[in-house]
């Protein structure tokens, strides 16, 4: 790489050799070339072009001989880069053999190959993002089993709720993850073709005569390229874009959901997680002692770009008119590739994360205490108020006032302050100080989250368990 070229700086979630190899420039024209370099596959296959016609042509189509400076500064006089880099292709076929210009390019145009090229591009991305999200779901599924019963307390609206157990917190973290990652594996990525206007005229005239119709020549590209056959052009008609889209703006949700509750529970005062540590990571330009979450805040940094993309997409969707838009499409390639960049390189860094991921169950005991015996006003109201007399109304009233009465204490005191009042208002002979003890217990109160966690591991084996550590990292 050289020149001024884009390398991430002012995004650093996305700037790896990695997410730079599947969607930078140098990625985007060997798409490019290779939809040029199957479909000329095609028609020699199909008899429309010489024999060795698609040799020559694969061989011309290697990416590293192509200026992608030029390219990109020439595709202004066309409105996109197809138009430049298919000079440069055919002067590269002419100077190999003149006869295989006959394959290149025949019968398309221009928005079949880019729309092409760019399901290509994201089929590339797709599958290493997707190996990044099971080695995460991985990793997620064996927290939740390590640490099921771990408890801790769950929050509602910044303040303590309920007590829970970390076991079902990585088990939903899971969750969102596998069911988002599950929508995309799903998602058909397909090839298209429709010629000039989206009639298939050329190919209508290429194919005159022949066994074969523009129909078969584009599901024989698309078998090429390993992309899902089209029924008909949908060059107008965005719904694969914006599909994709969706799924990614999903899952990188998904991906900021888990980034957002590490935020929160690896500050120092609360302490229950922290990052895997690296040498050099999370430094301050200041400030020695710090450990900052950068995993956790470049991954948030992509959830919170992800839905602006999204929508761009959605709003050139809406835009497309005619039989080729003036400004809608060419608006869609950049946030496409923003979003497969920004998806991908937050799923690495999610997979380092959950993989070394520290926990403190001791810290989670901790901030649990602090509510004291008040995080169970809820089991206290549901299995007391029917020993108080059937007004449960009135019974309820009762224990909503030993609670008030609590709160106005001092924190310190309001653990023992609030068992005498439930004490007073509860006499030994209707509840035991074993049952009372029982009751105040955080650990017999935390519902069915084994069963959920269960459940929800049990309804997505595929990404519950994956190859070992690194082993799916090409």
């Amino acid at each position: 790489m050289s020149g001024d070229g884009d390398f991430g700086l002012l995004s650093p979630v996305s700037a790896s050799p990695a997410v730079v190899a599947l969607t930078g420039d140098r990625a985007v024209i060997a798409a490019i070339l290779d939809v040029e370099a199957a479909w000329a596959s095609v028609l020699e296959e199909a008899g429309f072009a010489p024999a060795g016609s698609a040799a020559v042509v694969t061989e011309a189509a290697e990416s590293w001989a192509y200026d992608a400076a030029s390219i990109a500064e020439r595709a202004q006089g066309g409105a996109n880069p197809v138009i430049p880099l298919l000079a440069d292709l055919r002067g590269r076929v002419r100077g190999l053999d003149a006869s295989a210009l006959a394959a290149v390019h025949t019968s398309l145009t221009s928005q079949d190959v880019l729309d092409s090229a760019l399901m290509l591009l994201a089929h590339r991305v797709v599958s290493a993002l997707l190996a990044e999200a099971k080695g995460t779901t991985t990793a997620l599924a064996a927290l939740a089993e390590q640490h099921a019963d771990t408890l801790c307390v769950g929050r509602s609206l910044t303040q303590h709720a309920l007590p829970s157990t970390f076991g079902l917190k990585a088990a939903q973290w899971f969750h969102g993850v596998a069911a988002a990652a599950g929508r995309l594996e799903t998602l058909e990525l397909p090839v298209q073709f429709g010629g000039a206007a989206g009639t298939l005229a050329a190919g209508t005239v290429l194919t005159e005569g022949s066994s074969s119709s523009p129909f078969d020549l584009a599901d024989a590209l698309a078998g090429k390229l390993g992309l899902a056959p089209a029924p008909a052009p949908w060059h107008t008609n965005r719904l694969a874009v914006t599909a994709l889209g969706d799924s990614l703006a999903s899952l990188t949700d998904s991906f900021g959901k888990i980034a957002s509750d590490l935020l929160f529970l690896s500050r120092p005062e609360v302490a229950e997680l922290g990052e895997p540590q690296a040498a050099g990571r999370g430094v301050s330009s200041a400030m020695p002692q710090k450990q900052n979450p950068v995993l956790s805040v470049l991954i948030r940094s992509a959830a919170l770009q992800a839905p602006g993309l999204a929508a761009q997409l959605h709003m050139a969707a809406a835009n497309f008119n005619d039989e080729r838009p003036d400004g809608a499409w060419h608006s869609e390639w950049q946030a496409l590739r923003s979003l497969l960049r920004l998806a991908l390189g937050a799923a690495a860094q999610l997979r380092e994360l959950a993989e070394g991921l520290r926990v403190f169950p001791e810290a989670m005991r901790r901030n649990l205490e602090i509510s004291g015996p008040l995080l169970l006003s809820e089991a206290v109201a549901s299995s007391v108020a029917p020993l108080l007399g059937a007004d449960r109304s009135e019974a309820k009233a009762k224990l909503q006032a030993v609670v008030d009465e609590t709160l106005g204490a001092p924190a310190a005191e309001q653990p023992r302050i609030y068992t005498k009042l439930l004490r007073e208002v509860v006499p030994a002979s209707k509840l035991s100080d074993e049952e009372l003890e029982d009751l105040l217990d955080p650990a017999n109160y935390i519902g069915e989250a084994a069963e959920i966690s269960r459940r929800i591991l049990a309804a997505y084996p595929e990404f519950a368990h994956t190859n070992p550590k690194g082993a799916d990292r090409g």
